[in-house]
């Protein structure tokens, strides 16, 4: 019989996209899955501002390109295949040419499904980890594209490539919106607050922002105290502590759900409930 190391754990899981197949990893070790979505993605709603980007790269304006997540490219290119079919062609040729930097691996992975790799990978998945990937680099007079997650405008990237004398041009192909209801949130930080939760994994910063809305910075913080925030990598992390919320579990290198749902079995496969915090 396989072993089961999360028997008698309960995870909320806050995934969107890939919600089934993290719930399963999880309920194959054992553990009892809390499905609350707590955000969606969207295409952007207005599709000008993407495909005249797109127009630009594909017309050689830019010199390089940010990749800040995988998802972005994607929707770059649904964009482009649902309203200007035939840009994809030059896209894809320009976007060959252009000098790629990627955030993480996900960016990574988009690109090497259209036969391409990045010239520049952050060593740190972060923002910080792609400016210090480029400080080694004269930025001067060149024009950067930099995707965005979300509409979040990503300040202090953009202020580091206009201080070194770049033009960045951004791109926000999609967009973050509610998915489970406010009652849905609410219910799962009743969970939370009576302790039936052991722990509960995030995979996006905008998983967070959501929580925090719904439930204010000092009610989160109080609904998690007694359970194990676990984290997919350190952008999710550095969201979290912002707010004053502690991730005790990431993965050490990978920041996928498999690592994720590993830390989680090495955490909880052993370790009680965290007392609280006062």
């Amino acid at each position: 019989m396989t072993a089961q190391p999360l028997a008698g754990r309960t995870i909320a899981v806050p995934e969107t996209r890939a919600i089934e197949v993290f719930a399963a990893l999880l309920e194959r070790r054992g553990a009892r899955v809390i499905r609350c979505p707590l955000v969606a993605i969207r295409d952007a709603p207005d599709p000008v501002p993407v495909l005249e980007w797109s127009r630009r790269l594909a017309a050689g304006a830019l010199d390089d390109l940010i990749l800040l997540t995988g998802e972005g490219l994607t929707r770059i290119l649904s964009c482009i295949a649902q309203h200007e079919p035939a840009l994809r062609a030059p896209f894809v040729t320009a976007l060959a040419r252009v000098r790629k930097i990627t955030r993480g691996p996900k960016p990574a992975k988009a690109l090497r499904q259209l036969g391409l790799q990045p010239e520049i990978a952050a060593e740190r998945p972060t923002t910080d980890g792609v400016v210090a990937s480029l400080r080694a680099h004269d930025l001067h007079g060149r024009s950067v594209g930099v995707q965005l997650y979300g509409t979040e405008p990503n300040r202090p990237l953009i202020d580091f490539l206009q201080s070194a004398g770049a033009m960045p041009s951004t791109v926000s192909p999609y967009v973050y919106a509610d998915a489970a209801d406010e009652h849905a949130v609410r219910r799962l930080l009743d969970q939370l607050r009576a302790g039936g939760v052991d722990a509960m994994a995030f995979t996006s910063s905008a998983q967070v922002e959501r929580l925090i809305a719904v439930a204010s910075e000092e009610g989160a913080r109080s609904a998690l105290a007694n359970t194990w925030v676990a984290a997919v990598g350190p952008m999710v992390a550095n969201t979290l502590g912002r707010h004053g919320i502690e991730a005790r579990l990431m993965p050490e290198e990978a920041f996928f759900l498999k690592p994720l749902t590993r830390a989680l079995e090495q955490a909880l496969g052993a370790a009680s409930r965290p007392a609280t915090r006062s």
